[in-house]
């Protein structure tokens, strides 16, 4: 048979030696699936250690200013904002939020706060 082409076996339709069939692909994809999990598990493990040791000396947190704006719907689909200030905000220097504060490095570049 041609090339990609499928043989009649005893198992039903097997793939040509040499080519992956679904299964295969499917192993493969859970392979894959499964590094990503393992992986963001243990960086979050790793940030949340590394995180726990700032807060012990006192360092795991940080404050960055952002400013605040205020959307009020208006009639006729219109939309006023009114600038509320610059205020202090607490983040957490880790890479994922931490003790119920944003990560700063996500603060330091989103310094824009719409309420």
């Amino acid at each position: 048979m041609g090339a990609g082409s499928l043989e009649l076996g005893a198992g039903g339709l097997e793939p040509e030696p040499g080519e992956l069939g679904v299964g295969s692909l499917l192993r493969i994809l859970e392979r894959g699936v499964q590094g990503l999990l393992v992986t963001a598990v243990l960086l979050w493990g790793g940030d949340w250690a590394a995180f726990r040791v700032r807060a012990a000396r006192g360092t795991a947190f940080d404050t960055v200013t952002v400013q605040q704006f205020l959307s009020t719907p208006l009639k006729g689909q219109k939309t006023e904002y009114d600038y509320m200030g610059t205020v202090p905000e607490n983040c957490a220097r880790a890479l994922f939020p931490h003790g119920g504060a944003p990560a700063c490095w996500w603060v330091r570049r989103h310094t824009t706060q719409w309420e």
